[in-house]
């Protein structure tokens, strides 16, 4: 395990900057603000005998209706809501989720994909769409959001604290995606958005960089409003660009020539330029069906098709010393630069630098459809709400290798390479050689081969029934409880995944002809010059043995080939309270869920002769889940909110594979191995929330919550002594002990933080300012678990996914049909899992990040054009950068950006 990149700097304390400012500036200035607030409402109240209607809508709107979810939830929750039917504002939900308060996403290759909550790994939460939970196409149980359109969701409701009565919580919060229901609109809504896009990296090898979204909604009603409709539809093609830096893993202390013994040193560098496309098509579907107010049928389906092709034009070169079979004038360190005990740059000899074509196709789908039908009889109700999910992810990963070479077939090695990186800028690196002409730079065996392929194949199916009943209170209760909730909940999950890999091997004498060339591609953001860029597929179609994956001949890939099976029962119970309590109201609920999971995988081993032979494994456990959520109504828009619980959150997927990969070590002839383990038990912890916050009307408030999470069990990675006795027979090995690496089972840990949230329009203020307001948020958590009674030398750790610091900043105004907001996004360093070359996942540390977003409209309130607006929007304003680093920020390993988005189009409601 990794120390935590916030380990050496530990002070329990709120970041001052502005964004924590604004907050408390703004939390001094309530009680002014609810004053000023009861004054005008007593200035605009209308005259007797007269009526007014006034109609919020715009930016407005959707801060109003979150509002009004938060305030009358009765646990402790954000909430999204688009301020009109497919105009959330961005790219993907994700986006839009990462913005509430004590929330943070992950960014993969620029854009915001999965999503933390309160400082925990996004695989501790739950993501459902329309109460149900959903699949998932990455190897785990997170949800990868870039691949629900923004356009399609009406709202995002998000449960930081349980509740008895919904099914598939998870251990850091709950994250419900909302589609519309059509027979809650007035009438016949259509609305359609167009938008074309720019980055300004500009164009890649062959890639442009334009794109463009288009989106329609319509929603109508039918048979005297007892049938609802909608359909929506959301395409969107987005160039993919980035310019990047990296540096080899680890670094460690390896000795090198030239650099002095004990230096941290890594082992090579690279610098690419990657080009391609992301396409993306979402579709939702809802049928409401109400012939009367005792019966409601709702039949909802979403689907998406997600698509990215890409390609990393990259230059790289060994530090290492390693050459293949290449062995003229040895690799030596002529200059070094040397910080603090680890090597910073430097002049080398006797490099062999390497253009590599690195080739990505990745296709996903996913297909959900849910129908629920509800029955009301004289005093009690009825649910019963099917659900049926399936997402697959087919992925072809295709590597190939350019280098000089001399006339008999030798690599050319550089005479002087200059490289060095250094925190938050690109790593550099430039030779003496010209490597820009793909006539002299062949396809031959480098010394990292020809080249290489990988093809994860994934497949996760759900199925789940839900029956659940409203039953009324007994006659004695009936002052404090409004209703009791009881049902039952099965789902049936397994996930599947196949990853074979090889090695490639050319026939003939393969060459880079005209034919296959694109754009050259200029890599002199790191000082690398300009490099071939070429169609890599077509190149290995045509000079490579053709590409057959075999599990039983590929040893590495055999425990990558797994099926992982969840069976959950969940029963539950939950009183509904409401009532009063010495002249205060009193609201929430009370109750239990008992969750009973069968667990089992079907995998393989593979011996020590890289045999593979199947296994299956699993395990049953039983967890009850008690839960108590209250808000007090204090009077004046004040309310506080208490909660306590336990919480369950159960392994990643991956960890409950049943495969592992089993060997001898050639030098000390132990036996040793490394995989899954299906008898894991889940992360488990109880949970106390405190939350007051103040509301001025539905129009704004103020809200301070502290939450403590004691975890009664986690899990960690970690290698201990196993008996292989069953596995070293016919081997070499000398013992049957060794060392097996997996995912084992801890206890004791703890997470505890605070979140400060105001959302208020200024004209609460002061007249002066109407038209203007503000969100702003910030949170501090932190984390531990103590591993020192398993191994001293780690000691206590940081959870994975937890940025101690997490703020968001909107300032809008909008007045008379003008708006414009900007809105700023900022997290601390993190410790992410980020998949990498091989489609594994590995942790990260990440340097934080503020992320800047603007965006300005008009929309025609009257007059022929009344329901048409135009739209400009720039993503990432500041260009904000990715970066990685190994246990120390000296010690760089990705540097990345990715440009600004530029998007403009137009939005028309009828």
């Amino acid at each position: 395990m990794h120390r935590s990149p916030c380990h050496a700097d530990s002070r329990p304390t709120l970041r001052l900057h502005p964004i924590t400012i604004a907050c408390t500036l703004l939390l001094a200035l309530s009680s002014g603000a609810a004053t000023a607030q009861e004054a005008a409402v007593a200035a605009a109240q209308p005259a007797e005998g007269t009526m007014t209607k006034v109609t919020v809508s715009g930016i407005r709107r959707g801060i109003e209706d979150a509002i009004s979810v938060k305030r009358e939830a009765t646990s402790i929750v954000e909430s999204i809501s688009a301020e009109d039917i497919g105009k959330l504002p961005d790219v993907s939900i994700a986006e839009s989720i990462a913005r509430l308060p004590g929330l943070a996403a992950q960014r993969v290759a620029g854009r915001a994909q999965v999503v933390s909550i309160r400082g925990l790994s996004p695989d501790f939460a739950t993501t459902l769409l329309n109460g149900r939970e959903q699949v998932s196409t990455g190897d785990n149980r997170s949800v990868e959001f870039d691949q629900y359109p923004s356009e399609l969701l009406s709202a995002v409701t998000v449960y930081k604290t349980p509740d008895a009565g919904i099914v598939g919580q998870g251990l850091s919060g709950t994250i419900d995606m909302q589609t519309v229901r059509p027979l809650a609109f007035p009438g016949r809504t259509i609305s359609f958005n167009v938008r074309g896009e720019k980055n300004s990296l500009g164009k890649i090898a062959n890639v442009k960089d334009r794109g463009h979204r288009v989106s329609a909604s319509y929603i109508d009603q039918f048979a005297n409003r007892t049938v609802g409709f909608a359909l929506g539809v959301a395409h969107m093609e987005s160039p993919i660009l980035d310019h990047e830096t990296g540096t080899y893993e680890p670094f460690d202390q390896t000795r090198i020539s030239g650099v002095p013994a004990g230096t941290y040193v890594t082992a090579g560098v690279k610098a690419l330029a990657k080009s391609g496309r992301l396409t993306r098509t979402g579709v939702i579907g809802v049928l409401e069906y109400r012939p009367s107010r005792q019966w409601t049928s709702t039949l909802d389906v979403f689907a998406s098709n997600f698509k990215q092709v890409d390609t990393n034009n990259q230059f790289e070169v060994n530090l290492g010393g390693f050459n293949g079979t290449n062995n003229p004038a040895g690799f030596n360190y002529v200059t070094t630069t040397i910080v603090d005990n680890t090597l910073v740059g430097g002049t080398a000899t006797g490099a062999y630098p390497l253009v590599r074509g690195q080739y990505n196709h990745r296709e996903d789908s996913i297909r959900t459809a849910g129908w629920s039908n509800r029955f009301k009889f004289a005093d009690w109700s009825l649910l019963v709400d099917a659900n049926y999910s399936q997402a697959k992810r087919d992925e072809t990963y295709l590597e190939n290798n350019l280098q000089l070479q001399t006339a008999n077939g030798g690599a050319f090695n550089d005479p002087l390479m200059t490289v060095g990186w250094q925190t938050g800028r690109f790593a550099t690196l430039s030779g003496q050689l010209d490597y820009s002409n793909p006539a002299i730079l062949h396809t031959g065996n480098s010394i990292y081969g020809y080249g290489k392929t990988y093809a994860p194949h994934l497949k996760d199916r759900l199925a789940s029934l839900k029956v659940a009943a409203t039953l009324p209170p007994p006659a004695a209760l009936d002052a404090y409880v409004s209703g009791f909730d009881v049902g039952v909940n099965y789902s049936d999950r397994t996930k599947t995944k196949r990853q074979p890999s090889g090695l490639l091997f050319a026939s003939g004498t393969p060459t880079i002809g005209s034919e296959f060339l694109y754009t050259p591609v200029d890599l002199g953001f790191a000082g690398a010059g300009t490099v071939p860029s070429w169609n890599v597929p077509a190149v290995i179609d045509r000079y490579f043995d053709p590409i057959s994956y075999s599990l039983e001949n590929n040893a590495g890939t055999i425990s990558r080939a797994w099926d992982v099976t969840e069976k959950i029962s969940t029963t539950f119970v939950r009183a509904n309270l409401d009532g009063d309590i010495g002249g205060y109201s009193l609201r929430g609920n009370i109750g239990a869920q008992v969750i009973r999971t069968d667990q089992s995988s079907a995998s393989l081993y593979a011996d020590a002769a890289g045999v593979a032979h199947p296994i299956e494994n699993g395990k049953t456990y039983t967890d009850v889940l008690p839960s108590v959520n209250l808000a007090l109504g204090l009077g004046q828009g004040q309310t506080v909110r208490f909660s306590v619980a336990k919480q369950m959150a159960r392994p990643r997927v991956d960890q409950l594979n049943a495969g592992f990969n089993f060997t001898v070590e050639s030098g000390t002839r132990l036996p040793s191995g490394s995989g899954g383990n299906t008898q894991l038990d889940p992360w488990r912890a109880k949970a106390i929330d405190l939350s007051y916050e103040k509301y001025f009307d539905k129009k704004g408030y103020v809200a301070l919550a502290g939450f403590y999470k004691k975890l009664d069990t986690y899990i960690y990675t970690f290698s201990e002594t196993r008996d292989f006795s069953q596995y070293t027979a016919g081997t070499n090995a000398i013992s049957n002990f060794g060392q097996y690496t997996t995912s084992y089972n801890g206890d004791g840990g703890m997470i505890k933080g605070a979140e400060l949230t105001v959302s208020v329009p200024l004209d609460l203020l002061t007249p002066a300012l109407d038209g203007f307001g503000v969100i702003a948020s910030t949170s501090y958590t932190k984390s531990g678990i103590d591993i020192k009674e398993i191994n001293s030398a780690i000691g206590k750790i940081e959870l994975p996914g937890l940025s101690r610091n997490v703020s968001n900043l909107t300032l809008y105004y909008e007045k008379a049909g003008f708006s414009t907001r900007v809105s700023a996004r900022d997290r601390s360093d993190y410790v992410g899992e980020i998949g990498n070359f091989a489609g594994d996942r590995q942790l990260r540390y990440v340097v934080g990040n503020t992320s800047v977003d603007f965006q300005v409209g008009y929309t025609f309130e009257q007059g022929p054009y009344k329901g048409l607006g135009l739209l400009l929007q720039v993503n990432n304003l500041n260009d904000a950068a990715y970066e990685t680093y190994a246990n120390r920020k000296d010690r760089q390993l990705e540097y990345a950006k990715y440009g600004r988005t530029f998007l403009f189009g137009l939005n028309y409601k009828f």
